[in-house]
This record gives structure tokens, sequence and C-alpha cells, in this order.
């Protein structure tokens, strides 16, 4: 098979190693990830023009095609695509609004009564705005409509303090988008369910918790994700079952709704939930996969990625997917500054750094194999393998002396310490 990817990130460059397992790879590139143009038997540079990304498809005869990065589902990629009768394994940028636009996921929710739903408003005025505020006691968490890449997000108690910053906050976010979204603050474990679906069969992956905040201990602010974990058995040991179960429930409501809706989504689906006191929420759902978590799960993954696209497409998902039984912690290590004031370095990479239960995924850097030059965003993504999430923090610290260069990194992503912590409720 000829498969096209669209992207160049580390969750990419997870995605690509495994089409190039049974198949042969094309891509579309952001920026010039030496392994992702390594895997590939060609590729082009990303062009808002979905023609030009339509003629290589086409000149390259691709039988299945996936897009990777929210910003590009948002466009008429996938339709400009489907039009030209090449199959995508990805939503149509109709479907695609469930992440897109948290207004339409919202009212989704509320229309066909799925369970976790917070009680949110959307507010189209100033005026409106401030009475709000005035008559609503309370936390909230300040979202703009669209897309965010994971920063845009701010919550009163953590980045905002007090009504009069959510308040600004609302106020800038009104001004630019037309839109705000205030939900209410709630409080849990937060994890993340991604799924593979047909619009009718869906098949879950396991359970991944992500790590957005800059700082060990989980301060500082929000990123794109610093690393995350998964355990053996498809949960976490801070996660009950229940909670799980009623996580992917929640995520096949949805899945069925939008095909009752008339917006039947194809590809990966995934949802971030929070386990509260008085039930699962639902705090976002995404049509695409995870970054990081989708690297957790990939490297995980035992069937073959491009089968499963190509059923996707056909409507034929298979629900019975295999998965490594092992644990996994993914680390990012990103350039100095990141989050805040990111300034670009240079990472030297030594040979044999990769084995059996460790694997590094490039993300946002340029340059060779060994030698990279970091972006402003994450470069590197290390993940170990283990019989236990402690262990699989290990092996990545260990991994650290085959990188040399300016960058930081979390280093209690993962430890024993960190679990023990989040299993006792502290």
């Amino acid at each position: 098979m000829n498969v096209l990817l669209v992207g160049s990130g580390g969750r990419e460059d997870a995605i690509a190693r495994k089409i190039r397992e049974t198949d042969t790879l094309y891509s579309v590139i952001m920026n010039d990830n030496p392994s992702i143009i390594k895997l590939s038997r060609d590729v082009i540079d990303y062009s808002t023009d979905s023609q030009k990304i339509v003629d290589f498809a086409r000149k390259n005869k691709i039988d299945i095609a996936f897009i990777g990065p929210d910003g590009v589902l948002e466009t008429d990629l996938v339709d400009r695509l489907s039009e030209n009768h090449i199959p995508v394994a990805s939503p149509t940028q109709k479907a695609a609004k469930i992440e897109t636009s948290k207004e339409y996921m919202r009212s989704l929710m509320k229309k066909y009564r799925i369970r976790g739903d917070i009680e949110n408003t959307v507010i189209t005025n100033s005026e409106y705005l401030k009475e709000f505020f005035h008559e609503n006691e309370g936390e909230y968490a300040v979202k703009p409509i669209g897309l965010t890449g994971g920063k845009g997000v701010k919550v009163m108690g953590l980045q905002l303090n007090g009504t009069a910053e959510a308040m600004a906050y609302a106020s800038e976010i009104l001004e630019r988008d037309g839109k705000v979204l205030l939900e209410k603050r709630e409080t849990g474990e937060e994890f993340s369910i991604q799924a593979f679906t047909d619009g009718t069969h869906i098949a879950f992956m396991p359970v991944v918790q992500d790590y957005k905040r800059l700082y060990e201990d989980d301060l500082g602010p929000n990123t794109g994700g610093m690393g995350s974990i998964s355990d053996k058995n498809f949960t976490l040991p801070f996660i009950t079952i229940d909670s799980v179960n009623d996580a992917r429930n929640i995520l096949r409501k949805i899945v069925n709704s939008m095909k009752e809706d008339g917006n039947t989504f194809k590809g990966v689906m995934y949802g971030q939930f929070m386990d509260t006191s008085h039930g699962v929420k639902v705090i976002e759902v995404n049509a695409r996969f995870a970054d990081p978590e989708s690297i957790n799960v990939l490297t995980l993954f035992k069937s073959n990625l491009v089968d499963v696209f190509l059923d996707i497409y056909s409507g034929t998902l298979k629900e019975n997917l295999k998965f490594l039984d092992k644990a996994t912690v993914l680390k990012y290590i990103v350039p100095p500054g990141y989050g805040i004031k990111p300034v670009e370095s240079e990472l030297v990479i030594k040979d044999g750094i990769e084995s059996d239960n460790f694997k590094l995924y490039y993300s946002s850097v340029s340059g060779t194999l060994n030698r990279v030059k970091t972006s402003k965003s994450r470069a590197l993504a290390l993940i170990g393998i283990g019989d236990s999430i402690y262990e699989a923090s290990d092996i990545v610290e260990d991994k650290l002396k085959y990188i040399s260069g300016d960058y930081y990194i979390r280093h209690d992503i993962g430890t024993e310490q960190m679990l023990t912590r989040k299993i006792r409720g502290q």
C-alpha cells in the first residue's frame, strides 16, 4: 500500500514508524523531521493550498491517507482528498468540529443528553460577561471556542487568580474571537482515552495521563504536553475500571450521536476526561491522535495500523486490536525557555540510544538523526517501556546520557514518588 501521512511532529513520527512496518510512506511535512524524511519514499512541504497535496497524492497513487495535526483537520484537505477519490481515515472538516468548535461539542452533548457534560455557557457580548461573573459564584475555566494547541485554556484558581483576572482574560478572547466559553471548574484526576472509529464500530486504546504543566509537581503554565504515562491492563493505578468504562461509554455515545446528527465521524477520536467525586466529566473531545498520548499507545500497538486505516475508511473496523501489556513513560525534551520564552538550541544524540525497552521520536526539529536543531516547540519524545510505570520512568532517565545540548525536561513524570502521591489522593 502507498500511504500518505500529513504532519511532522513526534506523534506523526510514531505513526510513520507503524506505517513503515508494513507499507510505503509518503509524507507532507511542516518541518524537516529527519526521522520521517528517512522513513518516507517522498516528501513535500505542507501547503495551505490543498490542491498541491491532492496532486502529490494522485501522483503517488495513494491507497489511504491519514491527517495528524488538528490545524490541518480544520481545513478542507480531507474533503478535497475524498472528492478526488483518495481514501482517507480521518474526519471531514465538518466532523472535526467536535474538536475545532468547543461550542459544537457542548451543544451535541446537551442535545443527546450525553453523561459527563459540564455546566457551561457561551458568551457573545461584554455586558453579559460582566453580568455572568456578577451573578455566578465559584471558579470557572475560560476557554476559546476554537483550537488552542493545549495552551489557550486558563482556569480560576490555577492560571487565573480571582474574578478580575478571569474577566480580563475572557474579555480578551471575546474581543478577539467574538465568543468565549465558560465552564464550571471541576477537580479530579485527568486521563485520556483514544479510540479508532469508522462511525459505527469503535476500538479503544490504553488509558494515558498527560502532563501539560511546564514545571515539576504540575506547576507553571500549560504547554502542549511535557510527557505522559500508561500502565498495563489498559488503565492507571489511580483510575478505577468503572471510571474507564464510563469514559468509554461516553465516547461511544458521542460517536453514535454524531452519526445520528448526520455528521459521521471516521478516524481517531480522543476524549480528555476528569474523574471527579460526582462522576466522569468530559474536559474536551478531539478529532485526532493525542500528542503525546498517542506515542505511548502506538509504541505498544501490535496490530497492522494501515489495515486499521483501511477498515476505518470502509466501515469494517475490528474492535479486538492488540497492544503489548506493558507500562510506558514518555518525557519530552524541549528547548530552554519553552512555554515562556523559548530559545532554539542544538542537540547531539549518540548512536545506540534505542533498545527493546526504549524509543526516541523526533518532533519539531530539523537536521539529522544524530544532530538536531530545535524550534521553539517540543523537540524529542523519549519513551521507556517497562513492567511498571516507575520502571519505565527510570529507563528514560538512564537514556539521557546519550543526549547532549541545552534543553529542559520534567524528570518527575512517572516516578514512584509521583505515583504514590496520586494513589493516596494527595
